[in-house]
């Protein structure tokens, strides 16, 4: 298995994860609602309920992303050879390996990090379209291009 498979998978796996622990989150603010509902303790009740309420809406919006941010990650093939940088690509820098794809962050795979991040991201943005030996910069930080799958 190639590194840019074996980061997909974990990216895939993260996600997942998140998609898990956000749908057991939403199924239990569901049922301390429920539970909520059978107290009679006036306006210490309704704040509670309205307090429990915001939460399910946060965690709502949180999984409706997680559940974007997987689909998108799906339509990435990952067999896909490019000499340019495109959505998809395992990036080598001077800084370490780029997989332009979602916004996860730090990836640790191995001895190896990855960086995770959007193709509207800032770095994302300015990488689209290199080549192996081109550079951006950002922040006063320069990325020179050392390879890409």
């Amino acid at each position: 298995m190639t590194l840019k498979e074996e980061i997909y998978k974990r990216c895939l796996q993260l996600i997942n994860d998140r998609i898990s622990f956000l749908q057991k989150a939403l199924h239990d603010l569901t049922e301390s609602a429920g539970n909520e509902t059978k107290s009679t303790a006036g306006d210490k009740h309704e704040t509670a309920l309205a307090m429990l309420q915001i939460e399910q809406e946060n965690t709502g919006r949180q999984l409706k992303d997680a559940l974007a941010n997987k689909l998108v990650l799906n339509q990435i093939n990952i067999h896909h050879t490019s000499t340019s940088i495109v959505w998809g690509s395992l990036v080598k820098t001077n800084k370490g390996y780029l997989f332009i794809s979602i916004a996860l962050g730090k990836i640790f795979l191995d001895q190896t990090t990855v960086f995770a991040l959007s193709a509207q991201s800032p770095l994302g943005k300015k990488l689209l379209g290199l080549k192996v030996n081109d550079s951006a910069e950002i922040n006063g930080t320069m990325y020179f291009i050392e390879s890409i799958a």
